[in-house]
């Protein structure tokens, strides 16, 4: 992106923090045409270039209001974002800034190692600069360290989101000098809740909220990164009316510091001042939420391994004869031969046409298969030689294809930072070389972080070296949003760029919103990671990813009937809707835990059949203008106090009101209804809920609270078939609940629910719905 010259500007600055203070840095501070700034530091003369994130940022930004002003200090050196008289934002305030400039390589590495002779001539802790051990992984560093920092000051906030991913609280909490949040992707098979450290995926966004005010800091860097986060109280000399006379008066400040191992300082500042324009800024520099195609927001049916086709017609039968609607049946790793993806295990899936045209197309159904990045070192199989004659794996740092271990043994990565890997990749998708695949197939991304057995974290060396010489520890976190971009291209380039696509993936960054979906990983069967599943949902949606969802059931274990009930009301009412379980754990189809448990889950999996025209309208919504679909109390009763914190009952688009039940045996829920002027109504008894404030609400394990807000609109189904496209000529109707002002509003988007011909041939209706003074319109 090439900043507007009218409002550049460029210091040259030699900072007192720089470990390696030869040369001074160039900071370059300007506005993105509105409520949007950039400050990009980096140094004048690097001894080699060093990384900028590509392909995270869309275009520029348009213009939004202008009412800022940019205070800059040289020395010290600061920055201060002052609107409307009032300091919202300091950079630096706290001379944390840090820049390690790169090194000549020492004499002592000959050919990428470290020689022993060079080791006698220096301590240890000058050695640990250049080089890091884990257990038997050493870490090289050619250039030696060289890390970032910058901290951030937020003026008058105490309530600060984001930052995912992490099995963590909505609100972020204070950290400490041994628990910060820190963004690296990684495998974690039943990651610890209540833990700060990093799991599948990474989005360096943080919001900060008070009554009167949301901004957001975008933190664009794909290395690991740490997060510190302290709120306190400061004491602001606030002007007074009487001429010579101030006040002081006790404010919040929070005050955020990012590092990062490697890469440039490249920050934007989201001023806000709503959420909403916080939502639409950041989306105006990384994109929005893709528009999924409609069956992929029906419900999917996923375990490791649906054994063999008998196995897949017997579940897909067993929805039927017990009227469950769904809408994809998807197969895990054992589908392939031999891990071998793109392939098909010659005896258990001998005629995988046959099983998905005559099982789930003639049932109007779809299928997802697996399609890990690591490939299996087999010179017989034609994707491994393939990318081995054209270099087009991550290699290690002696210039050999990095090998590591994965589901097939002995595997290769990869390089999906390279564009012409990209390329070849998506081409892999057609029907002449993905052989016994059909139109209804698609795909999911996982292990994608990557994941590497026996290696350092069960992730690749950080010293690996990808396309254009860049190191795995520049790009670590893009490795999974670059393998979903590859796959969804070529999922459309597959159609004929006609078809949109749909992706699953594991590993994600800034911009994965763009391609698909993401899910929360290997969770377990536990009533604490139903509950959990709530804010790690509501921190992806504001942070972009508005398609997002967890394992209905707990991925891990086995789920009691109880748990697996209040899973599957709770997985209904949530954007992205699929039950999935592990290979160890027993058969847990919707079916399997008695009649009346059977009944219920029916019950949840139809309602949310007749809600697809309402979340379908939502999703269209992320797509035109970012709005996320789920979304937290206080984003829209921003001032509300007591909702900052709400992170057990969350609000479906602007109209529905959720509260899960989380916990065994509940009798009652207590639920804040927000606003002092709205009037609530309980969604499926039609009846006004007169009380404002916190209500406690009884409940059975037959439901969980919905609630819709009054002066909303709902479109629904009357009535709910197999699969979504069994649905399509079913009628509407629309379930309007009045305010106080005995009003109504709402919309409902249409259209083919599978093709791009609502964005290149217009070929849409969106009608919007209003009843006022008793009157009925639609425009």
């Amino acid at each position: 992106m090439t900043p507007p010259t009218a409002s550049f500007l460029t210091l040259s600055y030699s900072f007192q923090h720089c470990i390696t203070n030869r040369d001074p840095l160039l900071v370059e501070v300007y506005e993105i045409e509105g409520n949007i700034f950039r400050l990009k530091i980096n140094e004048i003369t690097p001894l080699k270039p060093r990384y900028e994130v590509p392909d995270v940022l869309i275009k520029e930004p348009s213009s939004l209001s202008k009412d800022q002003q940019l205070h800059i200090t040289i020395n010290p050196f600061q920055i201060q974002f002052v609107s409307k008289d009032e300091m919202v934002l300091s950079i630096n305030s706290n001379d944390l800034l840090y820049f390690e400039q790169l090194q000549p390589p020492l004499l002592g590495i000959v050919g990428g190692e470290v020689q022993n002779t060079w080791r006698a001539e220096k301590d240890q802790d000058d050695l640990g600069l250049w080089e890091e051990k884990f257990g038997n992984f050493l870490d090289i560093k050619a250039n030696g360290p060289s890390s970032i920092g910058l901290d951030f000051s937020l003026h008058g906030f105490q309530h600060v989101y984001g930052i995912p991913q992490h099995a963590e609280t909505l609100l972020l909490k204070n950290t400490s000098n041994e628990d910060v949040y820190r963004l690296y992707n990684l495998d974690v098979f039943g990651y610890r809740i209540h833990s700060k450290m990093g799991i599948y995926g990474s989005v360096p966004l943080l919001l900060a909220h008070k009554p009167d005010r949301t901004i957001g800091v975008f933190w664009l860097n794909s290395s690991e990164t740490l997060v510190e986060i302290t709120t306190k109280a400061a004491m602001k000399v606030l002007p007074s009316q009487i001429p010579d006379v101030s006040k002081q008066r006790v404010l919040p400040q929070t005050d955020v510091c990012w590092m990062s191992e490697s890469g440039i300082i490249d920050s934007f500042i989201l001023m806000g001042p709503s959420p909403f324009d916080i939502f639409k800024q950041y989306a105006q520099l990384t994109g929005t939420q893709a528009l999924p195609p409609l069956f992929s927001l029906g419900y999917h049916q996923c375990r490791w391994n649906y054994v063999d086709e008998k196995d897949v017609e017997g579940v897909d039968t067993g929805f039927d004869v017990f009227n469950i609607p769904y809408d994809v049946m998807w197969l895990d790793i054992e589908h392939t031969d031999g891990k071998r993806y793109f392939t098909w295990d010659k005896e258990t899936f001998g005629n995988p046409k046959r099983m998905q045209k005559k099982i789930l197309m003639k049932k109007k159904r779809k299928l997802v298969v697996i399609l890990d990045p690591h490939i299996k070192v087999d010179p017989l199989y034609t994707i491994y030689s393939q990318g081995k004659e054209r270099g087009y794996f991550v290699k290690d740092r002696k210039g050999g294809d990095f090998e590591g271990i994965c589901w097939p043994g002995s595997s290769s990565y990869l390089d999906f930072t390279n564009p012409k890997v990209r390329d070849w990749y998506a081409e892999l998708f057609a029907f002449k070389t993905y052989k016994g695949s059909t139109e209804i197939l698609f795909a999911w991304n996982d292990m994608n972080e990557p994941s590497v057995f026996r290696g350092a974290e069960l992730t690749m060396q950080k010293d690996a070296v990808h396309y254009g010489n860049w190191e795995h520890r520049e790009v670590h976190n893009l490795y999974g949003f670059y393998q979903q971009m590859a796959t969804a291209e070529g999922l459309i380039r597959r159609s004929g760029n006609l078809e949109r696509p749909f992706v699953l993936t594991r590993s994600f960054f800034a911009g994965s919103q763009r391609y698909g979906a993401v899910w929360t990983g290997d969770n377990k069967a536990e009533w604490s990671y139903l509950k959990i599943s709530i804010p790690m949902l509501l921190t992806l949606s504001i942070a972009g990813i508005s398609f997002c969802g967890a394992d209905v059931g707990g991925f891990v274990g086995d789920p009691e009937p109880e748990l697996f009930v209040r899973w599957y009301q709770a997985g209904a009412l949530q954007p992205f809707f699929r039950g999935h379980a592990n290979m160890h754990t027993k058969r847990r189809e919707p079916w399997l835990f008695g009649e009346k448990n059977t009944q219920i889950i029916r019950a949840a999996i139809k309602e949310r059949y007749s809600l697809l025209p309402y979340l379908y309208s939502l999703f269209y919504q992320a797509h035109t203008t970012a709005e996320p679909v789920m979304r937290p109390i206080w984003v829209e009763f921003p001032k509300q106090l007591e909702a900052f914190g709400i992170e057990d009952e969350y609000m479906l688009g602007k109209a529905l009101l959720v509260h899960p039940v989380t916990e065994p045996k509940v009798t009652t829920v207590s639920i804040l209804l927000p606003g002092s002027e709205e009037i609530w109504y309980d969604f499926r008894k039609f009846s006004c809920l007169k009380t404002q404030g916190i209500l406690k609400i009884p409940v059975t394990l037959d439901n969980i609270p919905v609630i819709q807000r009054g002066g909303t609109i709902i479109p629904l189904k009357t009535s709910v078939g197999k699969s979504t496209e069994w649905m399509v000529d079913v009628p509407y109707e629309l379930r309007a609940a009045l305010d106080s002002k005995e009003s109504a509003a709402g919309e409902l988007y249409l259209d083919d629910g599978h093709s791009f011909q609502y964005l290149h041939e217009k070929q849409f209706l969106l009608r919007k719905f209003t009843f006022y003074q008793n009157v009925f319109s639609s425009r």
